[in-house]
């Protein structure tokens, strides 16, 4: 399986989710320019944290204009997995890829600390090794973390199973306590906390390492399904 992790200008968790992939899969991985204009060969996508283009404007609404984000959407529609995290998640967002917006933080203020989330679905790709309703220690680091959507979005999130985490103690004032969401078709997911930063007991969690696992042996059981057809 081959990742790709993307790199904007402003990007700074982009090494954390290469060192991720690397030390937890040890998987191919590559770091991807925002210009590029060809993903085909990669499996998984990681759309990291940051502060892309300054985050002039809104959180993700330059990015959402970079070249390689055309081959984002074209990987999404053929089936690959996408994960967006923090300023990722942001970006899918402005990019259309998933519903609804972030805000700034109910507080005002920049939040960083370690935060529980609860796994509300387990039948995402992205969350197939934990236990539905399992918690779990993943930090944040946002200002602007706050998820909104209209009513029929929201309605629509809850009865597909598209909310994959909510926080057990709300702290940005996100709707419905959501921390992250999938597409409808479930293999695009972005999430404001930080799993990659919670793969080792050194970071004070090992609890954002079966995102990755989860992924991997997802991709694993379907190509294996598919070379026995």
């Amino acid at each position: 399986m081959k990742f790709a992790v993307l790199v904007f200008p402003g990007s700074n968790c982009d090494i954390d989710c290469y060192k991720a992939v690397e030390d937890t899969l040890g998987e191919p991985v590559d770091y991807v320019w925002h210009t590029a204009t060809d993903l085909s060969v990669y499996d998984c996508i990681l759309v990291p944290g940051g502060f892309s283009y300054g985050d002039y404007l809104r959180c993700g609404a330059i990015s959402r204009f970079a070249p390689v984000m055309a081959e984002v959407a074209k990987a999404a529609e053929a089936g690959k997995y996408v994960l967006g995290i923090c300023n990722g998640f942001q970006i899918l967002t402005e990019a259309g890829l998933l519903p609804g917006t972030l805000r700034r933080n109910m507080s005002l203020k920049f939040r960083c600390h370690d935060t529980l989330l609860r796994v509300e679905n387990n039948s995402n790709p992205f969350t197939s090794e934990y236990a539905l309703g399992e918690e779990i220690n993943i930090p944040i680091a946002h200002g602007e973390g706050n998820y909104y959507c209209d009513e029929a979005t929201l309605t629509q999130l809850q009865t597909n199973g598209q909310i994959i985490f909510r926080y057990v103690n709300n702290p940005n004032g996100s709707l419905d306590d959501i921390a992250g969401i999938s597409n409808e078709r479930g293999n695009v997911v972005g999430m404001m906390p930080h799993p990659e930063r919670a793969v080792s007991s050194l970071l004070g969690s090992e609890d954002g390492k079966k995102m990755f696992t989860s992924i991997l042996k997802t991709w694993r059981d379907q190509h294996e399904s598919a070379s026995v057809r």
